[in-house]
């Protein structure tokens, strides 16, 4: 956009635009007559009676009366500078390593401000809180995979090792535990988390007891979309047909008549992926806000709080509103008690 600078009689600058130069030299040949009302209205895209009202006040007042009165003020939904330096400070002392979004869901939950998150992001790269980051180009951007019809038809599940507890867990010789795993499924018809727990590893025991506790509370899914970790997969060069082949897990499944999916990679089961990198971020703060130091109290806090939030959140209708999970039988459940 081109600016341009006018004088006034008596020398005060102003900054025109291509529109307002266009409205400028429209205006003085309507008043020197070469062009008429008419065709003034037609080049400035205007009604007749606006380019009337225009002429007025060009007359009276010169170049000023055609630049936009609020030219130069500041909006009526600006923030004011205490204001801004309130949130900086906010920012700053309780949430530094948060981003625009969190931060800003923060401010409105727990400090009863409530702007906008673009407007937060505003002010957090204005203060060098946040850097924008540049638009990756994908010469082949990823298509997601159309997700299933109904719930509890497929469930994406892993684990995540990670310093969830950011030094705050101990154990019973009080040392440091750095690495913990987080075990997760979520529904891929919904983006639900429908079950998560921390346990120590993503083992055959955590595992096994994760399912057990899910199987419990929500029934039984159709198949399971999983990697091919030792825990799910035997990955010896025989082809693993025979039962004695198969591990515990795959054993267990294939009793209960659960499908098990093994992804190829990462990319595969990219919806329990794309959960780990919120939880990463999100999960974390959330703990570290509620002084949270030990597994059983996060067991707690995921089930009564977190998931029933995330999933008010970020999960979405699926296309068919049936929940296809069953129970186990009689003889599944006695083969699990087994």
């Amino acid at each position: 956009m081109n600016i341009q600078k006018a004088e006034t009689k008596t020398k005060e600058t102003f900054f025109m635009t291509e529109a307002d130069s266009l409205k400028e030299s429209t205006l003085r040949k309507l008043i020197a007559k070469t062009i008429n009302g008419t065709q003034a209205a037609e080049i400035l895209q205007l009604s007749v009676r606006q380019v009337k009202r225009l002429k007025k006040r060009f007359v009276k007042k010169g170049i000023k009366g055609i630049l936009h009165k609020n030219r130069g003020k500041a909006s009526n939904h600006s923030v004011p500078e205490s204001k801004r330096k309130e949130i900086i400070k906010i920012i700053k002392t309780s949430y530094p390593d948060f981003g625009p979004t969190l931060a800003c869901e923060k401010l409105t939950e727990l400090h009863n401000i409530s702007l906008s998150a673009q407007t937060i992001r505003t002010l957090m790269v204005d203060n060098d809180l946040w850097k924008v980051k540049p638009m990756a180009s994908k010469k082949f951007p990823h298509v997601w995979r159309a997700r299933k019809d109904c719930l509890g038809q497929m469930q994406q599940y892993d684990g995540s090792y990670h310093n969830w507890f950011e030094g705050r867990l101990k154990n019973a010789l009080g040392e440091i535990i750095t690495i913990n795993c987080l075990l997760c499924s979520i529904d891929d018809a919904t983006g639900k988390i429908t079950y998560a727990k921390f346990d120590d590893n993503e083992g055959v025991l955590p595992t096994m007891a994760f399912w057990q506790e899910y199987i419990e509370i929500l029934g039984k899914p159709v198949s399971i979309y999983l990697d091919k970790g030792s825990t799910y997969k035997n990955n010896s060069r025989k082809n693993a047909v025979n039962v004695l082949e198969l591990t515990q897990f795959q054993r267990a499944c294939r009793q209960t008549g659960i499908n098990l999916i093994h992804a190829h990679s990462p990319q595969a089961k990219g919806r329990v992926e794309r959960l780990f990198q919120t939880l990463q971020d999100r999960l974390i703060k959330e703990l570290r806000l509620k002084n949270i130091s030990t597994i059983a109290e996060a067991n707690i806090f995921l089930t009564k709080v977190f998931i029933p939030w995330f999933n008010r959140k970020f999960a979405v209708a699926p296309k068919n509103s049936s929940d296809i999970h069953t129970g186990l039988s009689e003889k599944e459940g006695l083969i699990n008690k087994m």
